[in-house]
């Protein structure tokens, strides 16, 4: 159970409940869920309605409780890197080759399977709401919501791009000083997987800035705008310089075994309490041996962090 308490301020005086809760990111399931319980909304320990009305300085309560645990995610003993952890959100430096879900085709080598032995060996009942997707080849950082409030207020951040995840890849060739790919994307015909750029196809901006560029390859910081389905990817190989590694743009595994792509820094305000939060995950040994020189401390200087 998550127990969150909130004072009413001046500008929120007689403000209704229900409104009161939405500004601070309530969602609907949420609300409802609440107000099933018999303690789910108190003001001085005493229930409120949603249409009720709050006066300043009122201290409004909530005990949010989890109503939807899972029993199909099979427990399964890989180590993962918990980087942060509290009673809202747990940050993981993903590895290459761990999906984030399960699948009809890999039932036990995900980030949820590891969080559900986790949970189990600590007895704990286990539910698994992981905010935003990483590829299955594409390491680094991954949030995972540990609540319902939690999981609402972070997937409406993440929709309203409120938090900000940047990646660094290594490309084929010399990539421009900077630069912006607007270019549409959609899925290719007869593929459910491959995505291709195409008028018709939805809006799509990366924004890149090199960093370095040896034997043939650049180390490029890369940030977007919006998200679509292996957009970095699929721009990089747009614009002539795609991925190492790639299975499914440029398939060459001469230097590297999976896409060169890794979430390395992540920024964003704790769900809750809103304090500022900024992680960094280093590049893994397979994407650091392309330019060895250049360090997590060089890195994150050259990327402005």
């Amino acid at each position: 159970m998550r127990c969150v308490t909130y004072r009413v301020e001046k500008d929120e005086n007689d403000m209704t409940v229900e409104r009161f809760l939405r500004k601070k990111g309530v969602s609907r399931r949420v609300l409802i869920d609440l107000k099933k319980e018999n303690d789910g909304i108190t003001v001085d320990n005493k229930l409120i309605r949603t249409i009720d009305k709050l006066k300043t300085g009122d201290e409004l309560k909530i005990k949010v409780r989890e109503h939807e645990f899972l029993d199909h995610i099979i427990p399964h003993d890989i180590k993962i890197h918990i980087i942060y952890k509290d009673e809202d959100m747990t940050v993981i430096s993903k590895n290459a080759g761990i999906a984030v879900h399960p699948s009809q085709r890999n039932r036990e080598n995900t980030v949820a399977n590891a969080l559900a032995f986790k949970a189990k060996k600590e007895n704990k009942d286990f539910v698994f709401r992981a905010i935003g997707r990483l590829d299955k080849n594409t390491s680094g950082l991954l949030i995972v919501a540990e609540n319902p409030l939690s999981a609402a207020i972070l997937s409406d951040m993440s929709s309203k791009k409120l938090m900000r995840r940047e990646y660094i890849a290594v490309c084929f060739g010399e990539l421009p000083e900077s630069g912006t790919i607007n270019a549409p994307i959609k899925r290719e015909a007869e593929s459910i997987v491959t995505r291709i750029v195409a008028d018709d196809g939805e809006r799509a901006i990366t924004h890149f800035k090199t960093i370095a560029y040896k034997d043939g390859f650049s180390l490029a910081h890369v940030w977007m705008e919006t998200g679509r389905t292996h957009q970095i990817r699929v721009h990089m190989k747009h614009i002539g310089h795609p991925l190492p590694g790639d299975f499914l743009y440029n398939s060459d595994y001469s230097i590297i075994s999976r896409h060169a792509l890794h979430a390395a820094f992540l920024n964003l305000n704790q769900p809750i309490t809103g304090e500022k939060l900024e992680f960094f995950s280093p590049l893994p040994e397979d994407m650091q041996r392309f330019f060895p020189e250049i360090t997590p401390e060089i890195l994150k200087k050259l990327c402005g962090k």
